[in-house]
């Protein structure tokens, strides 16, 4: 398997592997196609990228800068994670965060944020930071991964892609 930057050519493999990722997901409301191709149309993500194995797509991670209210830079959100759903399970996931969080920390990124299943993501050191929040979100589903020791504090806002529904 290899890990890569998406290209023009993937676009159509990841709106389908998201889909399918997202089809019966108990918290999903099967907006997330619409969130990256907003992100993409918006040209907000800063890292997206695929996983490929035997020359196609099974998996992709989207990256995109977020706001902090205290004046924070460098943080950015975490989502969506697809993975071919005959294909989860086997670490392709845990392959594309790993990649993508190395990246981003090598390039001077402060941190990450996320809305998601505590029990998965913690692997990768994230937790809850009582110091931020996401409004709507349960706390112990919005996860943070700070880099170094600056720690941002207060609200966080995910880009206006995140309400695309269609």
């Amino acid at each position: 398997m290899k890990i890569r930057r998406e290209t023009e050519s993937d676009i159509i493999a990841i709106n389908k592997i998201t889909a399918a990722a997202f089809k019966d997901h108990p918290y999903s409301h099967q907006t997330e196609v619409f969130i990256v191709k907003a992100l993409r149309a918006a040209n907000a993500l800063t890292l997206s990228l695929v996983a490929e194995a035997e020359g196609r797509v099974v998996g992709h991670i989207a990256f995109s800068s977020v706001v902090i209210s205290d004046g924070s830079e460098g943080w950015y959100g975490i989502g969506p994670l697809s993975v071919a759903p005959e294909l989860q399970r086997q670490g392709i996931g845990k392959a594309l965060v790993n990649e993508g969080l190395a990246t981003l920390n090598e390039s001077g990124a402060n941190g990450c944020v996320l809305v998601g299943d505590p029990d998965y993501y913690k692997r990768f050191g994230f937790r809850n930071l009582p110091e931020l929040t996401l409004e709507g979100v349960p706390p112990e589903n919005f996860l943070a991964l700070a880099f170094g020791k600056d720690s941002a504090r207060d609200a966080v806002s995910f880009h206006e892609a995140f309400l695309a529904a269609g």
